[in-house]
C-alpha cells in the first residue's frame, strides 16, 4: 500500500489545538524511521519540508489518529465559521521560529505545486497570540489626561503631557489580557537613534504598585479584551515627541505594535511636579509664567517708560511643532533635551542666526527692506510659524525686545517658566572689564574710535526658573538669558543661563556668562583722559549709571514690577559696594578699579514730566550741585547725538560750550533732529568738564527719547464668537511731514490671525481712521494689538482688551495708554 496523507473526511477528531508549535526541529529517531511499505513513493523535498513546519498537518500516514487533536473541514468552511464568531482570518502573522511567516509557506507551496487540498491545512491561529489591536491614548483636551497636565489650551488633537506626572490609556487586545502567562511593556523613542543608555528609548514594564519618580506602568482596571495602564514618567525625562510602541509576548510567541504617528507622546518640562528642575510652588506664578498667552513688554528711557503688549501664543496651532523643529535643527543630541540648563542655552543660540541659521536676523541699521521692521511685530505666532514653513530660514526682522518675545513663546511652550526682563541703562561691556568704560582726548572730547563700550537706553533679555544642580547651593531661581546676539559664549552667539543670585554677589566666576550680564546691570562707568604720551589716565567714575529699573510684567495683572533689588543690591550700600569689588578682581581691568574720591560739585539733567514728543523740539534743564560753601563754576561741553537705542551713536546734531554756575535750559530743536532719527527716536546728551575753581572733572550723560503717539483702537459694536465685528483704529500723524508708504498690522490671539494692512500716505499733522472686520473663535479674555509702521515714524501701537461676561456675548473695553 501507499503510504500517503488521510483525507480531512478519513479523520475521527474535529477541533483547534489548544496550542500550535511551528519550528524546525531536529528530526525525532521515530521520523528518521520512514516505513518500508511495498509500493511506497519517497517523499519529495517539499513535502518534507512541510512535515517539519507544520506536523500537525503533515503527519507521518502511520501515525496514530488519536495522538493528536486535527482540525477539520477546509480553509472556506473555517473562513465562514470565523465570520460567524466575528472572528477576521489571518494569515500572515505567525513567526516559524522567528523568521517564517505563514504566508511565505504557502507561497513556497504554491511555487512548488502543492495541490489545493494540501494548502487547506495550512491555518493560523492568531488568537493565540497577544495582539494589541488599538490604543486609546484619552487626548480629549476636556478629558483627565490633558486637563491634569495644564496641555489642554494647546491645539491640536496630540497628546501633549508633562514629565514627572501620571496619565491613563487604554490598550485593547486581541484576547482576554491573563497576568499569570502574559507579558505586556510600553516603548518609547525619540530622536534618530533611540538608545536606552541614553534615555532616549524607554522601556516601561509592567508592575504590580506603581512607585512614582520612575518610568512604570501598571493595570488599574480590564474589561474583557481591554486594560486600563495607569503610567507614570520620569521628572528627568527627555522632552520632544516619542513614538510609541507596545510589546506583548505569550506562551505562544511575542508580538508587537507597530508605532502609529496618531499615537505619538508629546513630553514636556513639568512647573507643576516637584521633581523637576523647573518646579515652581505657586500656582499663580505658574499661571503668569508658563500659562499666560499675552505679555507686556517694557522700553524707552528709565524717565520715559513705554510699555507695549506682546502675542506669545505658545499654545497656538503649530507652534509646538515649531519649537520642537528649533531643538532639532540645533543639531544637538535629544539625549541632552531632559537638561534644562542645556535646553535653555540652546534655545538662546537658535533664536539668532549670526551662526546658526536660527530664527531671527537681527536688524539695527534702520534699513528693513527684505523684511518686516522689527517695530511692527506685535507676537511671535506669525515668526515661529514663518521660520517652520520656510524649513530653517530666519525670518527678517528682529531686535531685543522680539528675540525676547520669541523666547518667552518657546520657553513657556516647552514648559520652562519665563518672563521677558527690561533693563534700562543696560550697558555693553565689549572687553569683559567689568566696567564701562569712556575715552576722552585732551580736550575732553570723546574718541569715538575707542568707545567701544555703550549703554543702551533699555535692553531686553529673558528670565527663566530652574534649579542649578550645577552651581552651588542658592543659585537656583530665576536665571538671565538672552538671545540677542550681542557676543560669543563658547563660540556661539548666545548667553546664559546667569544666575540672578551670583549677578548680585558679583560671584562672576560662576557658569554661564555672568560677567556679561553682572556688567549690564552693575558697572561702573570710567572715564579716560588721553595723556601727552599716548597713555590714559582715569579722570572720572560714575557708580549709580548703569542698571535702573529692571522691570517685568507683575503676576496676574498689567502693572510694571520692578526687579531690580533680584540684580543688584540698593545703590551705594556696602552690599553693593562689596558685590562691585568682588566682580572688577575678575575682570581684564582690575586694577583700574579705584576707590572715590571727595567731590563737592555734581551735575544733574532734567526733564519735565514725560519728556518731549516727536514732531516738537526737545527741552532739558541742566542744573549745577555745589556742596561746598564757596562759589563754584563749571566749564561744559555738550553734545547731543541721535543714537541707536543700543548706544551707538549715529549723528551728531548740536554740540555747545557754554559756563553753568547754578542752572541750564537747554534745548533741541525739531529742524536739527528730524532727519537724522532712528528707530526708538533715542538722543544722548554728553555733559564734560571742570570746575574751574578746583579743576575738579565732571562727566555725565543723559538719555531720553521722543514720544510717539498711541494708535486708538474701538470697536463699532458688541463682538460675538463666530460674528463679523468691526474695528476702528484711529491715529493723528505728529510730525510736520507727511508720512510715506504706512503700514498697520493688526492680530489678536482667538480674534484674528496677523493681518497687514497698507494705507498708503499719511499729510502732515492729519488724522485718519480706518475700520477692519474680523471674527472672534474662541471665548474668554483676548488683546487685539495694531501697530503702525513707517520710514519716518515707528513704535507706535495700541492694543483694545475684549473680554467676555457671558457665554456667548463679548464686551469690547478700550484700554488705558500705554505709556507709563
Amino acid at each position: 500500500m501507499s503510504a500517503s496523507t488521510r483525507p480531512i473526511r478519513d479523520r475521527s477528531t474535529v477541533g483547534r489545538f489548544p496550542s500550535v508549535t511551528l519550528g524546525f526541529g531536529e528530526d525525532t529517531e521515530e521520523e528518521k524511521e520512514q516505513p518500508k511499505e511495498n509500493n511506497a513513493q519517497k517523499e519529495n523535498a517539499c513535502q518534507q519540508w512541510l512535515r517539519k513546519v507544520c506536523r500537525c498537518c503533515h503527519p507521518k500516514s502511520n501515525e496514530d489518529d488519536n495522538a493528536e487533536t486535527l482540525v477539520t473541514g477546509s480553509t472556506t468552511d473555517l473562513d465562514k465559521e470565523d465570520e460567524k464568531n466575528d472572528r477576521k482570518p489571518v494569515t500572515t502573522d505567525i513567526d516559524i521560529n522567528g523568521n517564517r511567516h505563514i504566508g511565505e509557506v504557502v507561497l513556497f507551496m504554491k511555487a512548488n505545486k502543492v495541490p489545493d487540498f494540501t494548502l487547506s491545512y495550512i491555518f493560523v491561529f492568531t488568537e493565540l497570540l497577544l495582539k494589541v489591536r488599538s490604543i486609546n491614548l484619552m487626548k480629549s483636551k476636556s478629558g483627565e489626561n490633558r486637563t491634569e497636565h495644564h496641555t489642554n489650551r494647546y491645539h491640536g488633537d496630540d497628546f501633549v503631557i508633562r514629565r514627572g506626572q501620571n496619565f491613563q490609556l487604554w490598550i485593547t487586545l486581541s484576547r482576554p489580557f491573563n497576568p499569570n502567562t502574559d507579558k505586556l511593556h510600553l516603548e518609547l523613542k525619540t530622536g534618530p537613534l533611540p538608545t536606552v543608555s541614553k534615555e532616549t528609548h524607554v522601556i516601561i514594564p509592567l508592575v504590580e504598585a506603581l512607585e512614582g519618580n520612575r518610568w512604570e506602568a501598571a493595570v488599574v482596571a480590564q474589561d474583557d479584551k481591554r486594560l486600563n495602564l495607569s503610567v507614570n514618567s520620569s521628572p528627568s525625562a527627555v522632552i520632544g515627541r516619542y513614538q510609541l510602541t507596545v510589546e506583548t509576548n505569550c506562551a505562544n510567541g511575542p508580538a508587537s505594535f507597530t508605532a502609529d504617528p496618531a499615537n505619538d507622546i508629546y513630553m514636556l518640562f513639568n512647573p507643576w511636579c516637584e521633581g523637576d528642575t523647573v518646579f515652581m510652588d505657586s500656582e499663580d506664578v505658574r499661571q503668569e509664567y508658563v500659562l499666560n498667552d499675552v505679555g507686556r513688554i517694557y522700553y524707552g528711557t528709565e524717565n520715559q517708560i513705554g510699555a507695549r503688549t506682546w502675542n506669545y501664543g505658545q499654545f497656538d496651532n503649530g507652534i509646538l511643532a515649531a519649537c520642537l523643529y528649533i531643538l532639532e535643527k540645533s543639531g544637538t543630541l535629544p539625549s541632552g533635551w531632559g537638561d534644562s540648563v542645556n535646553v535653555v542655552r540652546i534655545i538662546s543660540a537658535m533664536v539668532n542666526s549670526p551662526d546658526d541659521q536660527g530664527v531671527l536676523e537681527g536688524n539695527w541699521s534702520g534699513d528693513y527692506s527684505g523684511g518686516t521692521s522689527p517695530t511692527a511685530w506685535s507676537g511671535s505666532v506669525e515668526i515661529l510659524k514663518a521660520y517652520h514653513k520656510n524649513k530653517g530660514s530666519p525670518v527678517k526682522y528682529g531686535q531685543c525686545w522680539v528675540f525676547a518675545g520669541v523666547v518667552t513663546t518657546v520657553l513657556r511652550c516647552l514648559g520652562i517658566p519665563c518672563r521677558p526682563v527690561t533693563n534700562f541703562n543696560s550697558a555693553h561691556d565689549t572687553d569683559v572689564s567689568l566696567t564701562t568704560d569712556v575715552y576722552l582726548d585732551e580736550n575732553l572730547e570723546p574718541i569715538d574710535h575707542l568707545n567701544a563700550d555703550s549703554i543702551w537706553n533699555f535692553h531686553v533679555w529673558n528670565d527663566c526658573w530652574m534649579a542649578r544642580p550645577d552651581l552651588p547651593p542658592g543659585n537656583g531661581g530665576w536665571q538671565a538669558v538672552d538671545a540677542t546676539p550681542q557676543e560669543t559664549s563658547q563660540g556661539s552667539y548666545r548667553c546664559g543661563p546667569a544666575s540672578l543670585a551670583a549677578v548680585r554677589n558679583g560671584q562672576v566666576y560662576l557658569k554661564y556668562d555672568c560677567p556679561f550680564v553682572f556688567a549690564e546691570v552693575n558697572s561702573d562707568k570710567i572715564y579716560w583722559q588721553k595723556n601727552a604720551n599716548g597713555t590714559f589716565t582715569q579722570i572720572y567714575s560714575e557708580k549709580k549709571t548703569v542698571g535702573h529699573y529692571i522691570s517685568t510684567k507683575a503676576v496676574g495683572s498689567d502693572e510694571r514690577n520692578d526687579i531690580t533689588d533680584l540684580y543688584k543690591y540698593p545703590e551705594g550700600t556696602e552690599e553693593e559696594r562689596i558685590a562691585v569689588e568682588t566682580a572688577c578682581r575678575y575682570g581684564s581691568k582690575a586694577s583700574a578699579f579705584s576707590s572715590s574720591k571727595a567731590e563737592d560739585v555734581s551735575v544733574e539733567v532734567t526733564m519735565d514730566g514725560q519728556g518731549p514728543t516727536m514732531g516738537n523740539d526737545a527741552e532739558l534743564t541742566i542744573t549745577l550741585r555745589n556742596s561746598s560753601s564757596e562759589k563754584r563754576t563749571v566749564t561744559l561741553n555738550s553734545q547731543a547725538v541721535v543714537m541707536y537705542y543700543t548706544g551707538v551713536p549715529k549723528a551728531t546734531v548740536r554740540k555747545h560750550t557754554v559756563e553753568v554756575d547754578t542752572a541750564l535750559d537747554w534745548s533741541l530743536e525739531y529742524k536739527d533732529y528730524k532727519d537724522q532719527l532712528v528707530d526708538q527716536a533715542a538722543l544722548m546728551l554728553t555733559l564734560s568738564g571742570r570746575v574751574r575753581e578746583t579743576q575738579q572733572v565732571q562727566a555725565t550723560q543723559f538719555s531720553f527719547r521722543l514720544r510717539t503717539p498711541d494708535l486708538i483702537i474701538k470697536a463699532s459694536k458688541t463682538a460675538v464668537v463666530g460674528e463679523k465685528t468691526a474695528i476702528e483704529i484711529s491715529f493723528t500723524n505728529p510730525l510736520p511731514q507727511v508720512l510715506k508708504a504706512v503700514t498697520f498690522n493688526m492680530e489678536g490671539l482667538g480674534l484674528l490671525t496677523a493681518r497687514k494692512i497698507k494705507y498708503g500716505d499719511i499729510g502732515s499733522r492729519a488724522s485718519v481712521s480706518l475700520t477692519e472686520y474680523f471674527i472672534p473663535t474662541l471665548p474668554g479674555p483676548r488683546k487685539l494689538l495694531a501697530s503702525l509702521d513707517c520710514k519716518q515714524l515707528t513704535q507706535v501701537h495700541g492694543v483694545t482688551d475684549i473680554t467676555r461676561p457671558t457665554e456667548r456675548q463679548l464686551i469690547v473695553k478700550q484700554s488705558l495708554p500705554q505709556q507709563l
